[in-house]
């Protein structure tokens, strides 16, 4: 390897030589960059995921996830924040345990609280977006737009238990109506979290 007018040159097996100019080495910087953001973002959902309440009525717990959720995609953008929910997604998927109960496995997202999991991926992109587009800057939409997501995430989890033969009736008692008051505070905190920072910023 030699630098020559800022060109990193590389001899590769085959004795050839490939030149890394300043810019590429930059995006290769740039892209291990986006790689440790995005798993600390599923880093994130994960602890949060292990603050749980459980409900004696229903198979659904009480969770930090969708905080972590919120604000991933908030904080890291549409396309980082869905990537980072991805990461998380797979990290479980492959026996990681970082779902509630410090569970992992392919058996959880073929379960029927899946619903709310695979929730998160819209979830997070809505909140990236308008974070994006500087919505956040005022606490009222920043609040309407958390609640939207939120309500996305029971809405895709209480429809999913339909899957397995539950009546919606059930469903809603079991996975919607017990977190909705959870999840309205759980989105003010959110949007307060969110708005301080664009303030500061």
């Amino acid at each position: 390897m030699s630098l020559l007018n800022n060109t990193v040159h590389i001899k590769n097996s085959r004795a050839e030589v490939i030149s890394l100019k300043p810019t590429d080495k930059l995006s290769l910087d740039n892209s291990m960059f986006n790689v440790l953001t995005i798993l600390f973002g599923s880093f994130l959902i994960a602890v949060l995921a292990q603050m749980r309440i459980h409900l004696p009525f229903s198979p659904v717990p009480i969770t930090g996830q969708t905080v972590g959720v919120l604000l991933v995609g908030a904080l890291l953008g549409s396309r980082m924040g869905t990537l980072s929910v991805c990461a998380y997604i797979l990290e479980g998927a492959i026996g990681l345990p970082v779902f509630t109960g410090f569970k992992g496995g392919i058996m959880v997202l073929l379960g029927p609280t899946a619903g709310y999991i695979y929730g998160f991926l819209p979830a997070a992109f809505i909140m990236g977006w308008v974070t994006e587009k500087g919505i956040t800057s005022r606490f009222y939409l920043s609040l309407f737009f958390c609640i939207v997501a939120s309500f996305l995430v029971l809405l895709l989890g209480t429809f999913y238990f339909l899957i397995f033969k539950m009546s919606f009736s059930d469903a809603k008692t079991i996975g919607l109506y017990p977190f909705i008051l959870g999840d309205l505070f759980k989105s003010v905190a959110v949007a307060v979290i969110l708005t301080g920072i664009d303030r500061k910023a």
